[in-house]
C-alpha cells in the first residue's frame, strides 16, 4: 500500500484543457486529445493494465497533471494538493494506429529518460507509474506522485513513459495521388545548354555540334508526419510527371529517399544540331526547355520496422511536389561575321 504523503506541490490555478496538443519529438499520431464529459474516449487512446488493481486505465491529464481514467468511468483521477482529485473533462493520450513504439523506462529522484512524454510542452511534468498505478513525475520536485484512494503519495523510484526513435527501417507504400486536385505551374523557357560554331573557311560549311547537358529533377513528398527518423527511408510508388498529354505516371519503382522525404532524379540530355555556317561567320545554337512544377495531394501507408522486428503502420497524407523539364526545342541564333579576319578572295 502507498506510503509517505507529500505536501501540496502544485499551484491552485484553474485547469484548462486544450482540444488537442502534440508531443514534442513524436509524430502527429501521438498527442493529447480532449475528451468531453460523458463522451467516449477517442480511438487509439493508450490503455494501461494496472496489475495491482487488476483493471485497465487510460492515460489522462487534468491541466498538466497526469493521471488515470479507469475504463468505463467518467473521471480522470490525478494527484493535486496533497489529495487525489478528479475532473470530468480532460485530455487522453492517443497513439493513432499504435504507430509510436511506447515503452516504460526507469527513473529516480526526478530524472527522466530521453524521449519521455510530457504532460505539457512547456512544463517539466511527465507520465509516470509504479506498481500501484499511474501518476505524474515532477522534475522540479524530484519525485513521482500517485493519486491513491483520496490522497497523494510520493516515491523516488518509478518508471516514465517514453517513445522510441530507434527505427531500423522505414518504408512508404500504397501511394495514391488525387490527380483531379493536381495543380501545374509552368515557368518561362530556359536555356539548358548552348554551343558556338565557327567557320573560318571561304565557303559555307555544315556543322553538327553535339549539345549535352546533365541535370537533376527533385521529387518531394511533404507530410505533417515525419517520414525518415534517423534512417534512410525507401518508397515504392509511381512518380507523377508532366507529359505530352498532361500529368502522367511512371511505372511503379522502388527508391530510397535522398533527403528525408525527397529524391533526386538525374537526367541526361543529348542532341545533334545541324547548322549551315556562312564563310567567316559564327553561329550560336542552344537547347531550350520548359520547366513545370506539379503539386498533387496524396495518401500513403508508412511502415516503421523497429530493432526488435516489430512493425507499425499508419496512413499519412501530404502533398507531392515535383519538378520536371520537357518540351525541348533547338534554336539556331542569327549568324554574325567574325571580326578582324582576312577577307575571302573575290570570285
Amino acid at each position: 500500500m502507498p506510503e509517505d504523503k507529500t505536501p501540496d506541490i502544485t499551484s491552485n490555478r484553474t485547469l484548462r484543457q486544450k482540444r488537442s496538443s502534440s508531443i514534442p519529438g513524436a509524430t502527429s499520431n501521438l498527442k493529447w486529445v480532449y475528451r468531453r464529459s460523458g463522451h467516449h474516449v477517442p480511438d487509439g487512446s493508450v490503455l494501461y493494465h494496472n496489475p495491482y488493481e487488476n483493471r485497465y486505465d487510460y492515460i489522462c491529464r487534468c491541466g498538466c497533471s497526469a493521471g488515470f481514467n479507469t475504463r468505463g468511468s467518467n473521471t480522470c483521477n490525478y494527484a493535486y494538493g496533497d489529495s487525489e482529485r478528479k475532473c470530468t473533462s480532460f485530455n487522453v493520450l492517443v497513439n493513432k494506429d499504435n504507430f509510436e513504439y511506447l515503452d516504460w523506462r526507469d527513473g529516480s529522484y526526478g530524472s527522466v529518460p530521453t524521449n519521455s512524454i510530457k504532460t505539457c510542452s512547456n512544463g517539466d511534468t511527465y507520465i509516470g507509474k509504479n506498481k500501484y498505478g499511474l501518476g505524474k513525475v515532477s522534475v522540479k520536485h524530484k519525485a513521482f506522485f500517485l493519486p491513491w484512494r483520496g490522497s497523494e503519495y510520493w516515491y523516488k523510484y518509478y518508471q516514465v513513459l517514453t517513445f522510441s526513435k530507434k527505427v531500423a527501417k522505414v518504408q512508404m507504400s500504397d501511394v495514391k495521388y488525387k490527380v483531379n486536385e493536381a495543380k501545374k505551374f509552368s515557368y518561362p523557357p530556359e536555356v539548358m545548354t548552348k554551343a558556338t560554331t565557327i567557320n573560318h573557311q571561304c565557303r559555307t560549311v555544315k556543322k553538327i555540334p553535339h549539345l549535352h547537358k546533365e541535370y537533376e529533377e527533385e521529387k518531394r513528398w511533404d507530410s505533417s508526419t515525419e517520414i525518415s527518423v534517423g534512417v534512410t527511408a525507401s518508397f515504392e510508388a509511381k512518380i507523377p510527371f508532366v507529359g505530352t498529354t498532361g500529368i502522367e505516371m511512371s511505372a511503379s519503382t522502388t527508391k530510397s529517399f535522398s533527403k528525408g522525404n525527397s529524391i533526386t532524379v538525374k537526367k541526361s540530355l543529348g542532341l545533334d544540331v545541324q547548322v549551315w555556317v556562312p564563310p567567316n561567320h559564327t553561329c550560336g545554337v542552344r537547347i531550350m526547355g520548359h520547366k513545370y512544377k506539379t503539386v498533387i495531394p496524396y495518401t500513403a501507408l508508412l511502415t516503421r520496422t523497429y530493432p526488435s522486428g516489430s512493425k507499425r503502420s499508419t496512413t499519412i497524407s501530404g502533398v507531392f511536389n515535383g519538378v520536371n523539364v520537357v518540351d525541348f526545342v533547338t534554336h539556331v541564333d542569327r549568324c554574325i561575321p567574325i571580326p578582324n579576319v582576312k577577307p575571302c578572295p573575290l570570285k
